[in-house]
């Protein structure tokens, strides 16, 4: 008899869990739904603090021309190798000492793990992080990039590089453009 009663007390309790879980689907199906068509149809403004790590640059100095020695201390402090430098030694022609000169500096956005090795390790602050976070491709070759033949031109978002919307405690850090 106790088996019995077992088997109808589990037959139940599976019967209240389904209609319970029933309840929250027809709860959510007539909830008014909010679809943000990103990034085309974007209308709010994301909060991100300014130390966020989300892409590497090349800083530049005031005649357009990055600092980068090609040293390769980013490289080798790397610690899973996805910055590549390829250098070569030249002779000065105002000195005619040999110099290293870059030929490419290349960037694996797909495979870096924001760590900030690479930045603490330069010696002449050519490389720094910025807090744009979009970088999202279809293809993960466009993560590649050669950072001393494309020049950064700021965040994809309005005010992205100044921290965008004001923060504010214990809400959704977003604002309306």
């Amino acid at each position: 008899m106790e088996k019995n009663q077992s088997y109808f007390s589990e037959a139940l309790k599976g019967v209240k869990s389904l209609l319970t879980g029933f309840g929250v689907t027809m709860k959510e199906y007539f909830t008014p739904k909010i679809t943000e068509q990103y990034p085309e149809n974007r209308n709010t403004r994301l909060h991100v603090a300014a130390r966020h790590r989300g892409r590497l640059i090349f800083n530049r100095d005031e005649n357009g021309q990055y600092l980068c020695t090609a040293c390769t201390l980013c490289e080798k402090t790397c610690p899973n190798g996805t910055i590549v430098i390829k250098s070569e030694m030249r002779e000065d022609p105002e000195t005619g000492k040999k110099k290293r000169v870059l030929l490419d500096y290349q960037y694996d956005l797909g495979e870096c793990m924001f760590c900030q090795l690479c930045v603490n390790a330069c010696n002449f602050n050519a490389i720094a992080f910025t807090n744009d976070f979009e970088n999202s491709v279809y293809t993960k070759d466009k993560l590649v990039l050669h950072l001393d033949k494309e020049e950064y031109h700021g965040g994809s978002l309005p005010g992205l590089l100044d921290g965008g919307a004001e923060l504010e405690i214990g809400k959704f850090n977003t604002g309306v453009k």
